[in-house]
């Protein structure tokens, strides 16, 4: 593990030296804590890429801390991947200073693209500020939505009588139907190993397109497992697996996140993603008692009859305009801006003409 020292900052190429500030993320979200890093070093990253965790120490211990991934194809960027639903600096609180330390040491890089940042996230600004006292241009542009859910305390009958009125519905006349059984798996061993082959066979016959890291995902069951925080629902037909959610705890139990589902489409007629997600949180809500959930990434429809409340996930464009990598993303996010403005005027203009039927969408 090591360690060097570059304008006060020392870098690591492990998260360990960073354990306080690691144990603090984890307990505010899974994508900051130990659980998560172990899995994106050990089956996260693509070839060539290397991890970085750069850290600004104050009496001993560190205070502010970037995890960053560095490689051919990716430049410099945060210590994310496709899985990834939160990402942001280490900090218990930010201050502009030691922002402004890790900015010294990013203009050397010309460029750093950083993403999934909680929008809502309370040190935003003071790290923003930070880069910019550096001599760093930061621009903000929207990542993704997380749609989300808080319960405030209702059970699971009141929450589900909150959901729309097609959905529960739909729940009531399937279940009446069905003959699937449940199967949840939370702990190492054999019957993991056996859940996350079946996983990987419904997720086969799904409409997903192949994993960009195919080791990512049993690699995080088996690391949540060992921890205590996996919770892997499997939807059977007899002894054959139709449907599966990989859904993940916090490190205090009271938050979940279901970061993959799949069935196989050969049953979609019979609902059964629908169904199983109905069940793994009646499990979450009424037996474990979480106070919050959330569906990931992305804006998909169905994640709004389940949830009520979107955000947003942000990212920064952190560039040095004297550095010939800088100036040219920069330079593309100014086009970038200016093509979407014109597209917003064009579509509120009285003249615009609307589309033929043959015309493109």
């Amino acid at each position: 593990m090591s360690g060097r020292t570059r304008a006060g900052v020392e870098e690591y190429d492990d998260w360990p030296p960073l354990a306080s500030l690691v144990a603090a993320g984890g307990r505010a979200s899974l994508f900051l804590g130990a659980t998560w890093w172990r899995t994106m070093l050990e089956a996260g990253l693509a070839p060539g890429e290397r991890p970085r965790f750069l850290a600004v120490h104050r009496g001993g211990r560190p205070e502010l801390a970037l995890a960053l991934v560095s490689g051919p194809g990716c430049g410099t960027t945060s210590l994310a991947n496709p899985y990834t639903c939160l990402w942001r600096p280490l900090a218990e609180e930010v201050s502009v200073a030691d922002a402004a330390a890790i900015g010294r040491v990013l203009r050397r890089e010309g460029l750093v693209r950083l993403d999934a940042i909680p929008a809502e996230w309370p040190g935003l600004a003071a790290f923003a500020a930070g880069l910019r006292e550096a001599g760093l241009t930061v621009r903000r542009y929207r990542h993704f939505a997380n749609w989300h859910e808080e319960l405030g305390g209702r059970n699971w009958e009141a929450y589900l009588a909150a959901r729309p009125g097609a959905l529960r519905s739909t729940l009531r006349r399937r279940g009446r139907k069905a003959t699937f059984a449940l199967d949840v798996v939370t702990e190492p061993g054999a019957a993991l190993e056996t859940a996350i082959a079946d996983y990987e066979a419904i997720y086969a016959r799904s409409w997903k397109e192949p994993e960009p890291f195919p080791a990512f995902n049993p690699t995080l069951m088996r690391n949540l497992a060992a921890e205590g925080l996996l919770r892997l629902g499997l939807l059977r037909d007899g002894a054959r697996p139709v449907a599966a959610q990989l859904w993940a705890l916090r490190a205090d139990y009271r938050h979940a996140t279901v970061l993959k589902l799949a069935h196989d489409e050969r049953d979609r007629a019979a609902s059964p993603g629908s169904l199983l997600t109905e069940a793994m949180l009646r499990r979450l809500i009424h037996e474990e008692g979480i106070a919050s959930f959330d569906f990931g990434r992305g804006d998909d429809a169905y994640k709004r009859l389940w949830t009520s409340e979107r955000r947003e996930r942000v990212g920064l464009l952190v560039a040095d305009w004297r550095h010939p990598r800088g100036l040219a993303a920069l330079l593309r996010h100014r086009a970038g801006r200016v093509r979407a403005g014109l597209r917003v005027l064009y579509a509120r203009s009285p003249s615009a003409k609307p589309p033929e039927p043959g015309d493109a969408p």
